[in-house]
């Protein structure tokens, strides 16, 4: 077992979104999450945050799935200081593997941002919209968010939802960073509709096409002006290395929970920089514990593109730990504090609690 590991938690959790959230995988009203609290033998806390969703759309994981995964495999192999001899279950991982990190390092009173190499105090704030049915309500939250300072603007498509309101929004906003993502939702042989895309002066077109469709992507490049960036496709610094290296795509979207965690996300940043390709920090609607880990992310030298960290105020009303806040010039404040620089609040945690259990050696 880890030194001073005395058990690990998980805590399931369900948080009503401000605003449904849409995009071609489906429709989003909670957010509900698996968190990791890992705990020592003198009663400190490490947490870490689940990225999969209550249902397998987005990945194969959800939370059903991690919820098992964790406390039969994961989690009785960690503590009893063994390889997991698990394959897969990414997400899954990348929760236990913050949480034992932010305890560590509280331990010794390090931020995650240093620890990871961070060189940044603020980053640049992003903000995904999800697909709208009217036009107008579209344009009003894109308007909303540029006036709040948000240095891009990413919008949701998919078939049949696409070239236009994209261009109404580029038509009402001339200069704004904007970019779109498919989420996969296009194949080579429909990319046609959104050919068009390229006449936009967008940042980036991201994940057209399906996530094991190296060669569909790398077509597509070819034949557009617009930068492709890959999100679902780079599950490892393997995977991100041939996508750069073959012409799939020429930025690259990272999420801890996609990739595993923190030490694939490390090998991916620095390959990338090597190979000065953009990046920048996915999200999956996270709670202030998973955006905590996120934003210490973004804070390293090769995340030179603004992420999908808004503030919290932009999905709940009452998050788990202190909210995260853009300031006016769309810039976020990376956590200071020793690990990920945030706990969760006693109060509100237990008001979003719908399960619970220990795992002990």
């Amino acid at each position: 077992m880890s030194a001073g590991l005395a058990a690990i938690e998980l805590v399931r959790v369900r948080l009503p979104l401000k605003r449904s959230f849409r995009t071609s995988f489906g429709t989003s009203t909670n957010k509900e999450c698996v968190l990791v609290r890992a705990i020592g033998a003198d009663d400190a806390e490490g947490w870490g945050e689940c990225t999969a969703m209550e249902a397998p759309r987005y990945s194969g994981e959800w939370n059903d799935g991690a919820w098992l995964v964790l406390r039969d495999h994961l989690i009785p192999a960690t503590l009893a200081g063994q390889p997991t001899g698990v394959r897969g279950h990414p997400m899954a991982a990348a929760a236990l593997e913050v949480a034992l990190t932010d305890l560590e390092l509280r331990a010794k009173g390090v931020s995650l941002a240093s620890h990871l190499g961070g060189v940044r105090d603020r980053v640049p704030c992003g903000v995904s919209l999800g697909i709208e049915e009217r036009i107008d309500d579209l344009l009003e939250l894109v308007k909303r968010f540029l006036d709040a300072g948000y240095r891009r603007v990413k919008l949701k498509i998919e078939p049949g939802h696409d070239v236009e309101p994209v261009s109404a929004v580029r038509a009402a906003f001339p200069e704004a960073p904007l970019s779109v993502d498919a989420n996969a939702a296009y194949t080579l042989e429909t990319s046609d509709a959104i050919l068009p895309l390229d006449d936009l002066a967008l940042e980036y077109i991201e994940q057209p096409l399906p996530e094991d469709d190296l060669l569909g992507h790398i077509e597509l490049q070819r034949r557009i002006a617009s930068p492709i960036c890959l999100d679902e496709t780079i599950t490892s610094a393997r995977v991100a290395r041939g996508a750069v290296e073959l012409g799939a795509c020429r930025i690259i979207n990272v999420k801890l929970g996609r990739v595993g965690g923190l030490t694939e996300a490390l090998r991916i940043h620095d390959l990338a920089r090597e190979a000065r390709v953009p990046l920048w920090v996915g999200g999956m609607l996270e709670t202030g514990i998973g955006r905590a880990a996120n934003v210490a992310l973004a804070s390293l030298p090769g995340f030179t593109l603004p992420g999908d960290t808004s503030a919290s105020d932009r999905y709940f009303e009452h998050d788990v730990t202190e909210p995260f806040v853009v300031d006016a010039d769309g810039m976020m404040a990376v956590p200071d504090g020793p690990g990920l620089g945030v706990v969760p609040v006693p109060d509100r945690l237990e008001a979003a609690v719908i399960d619970r259990v220990s795992v002990w050696p």
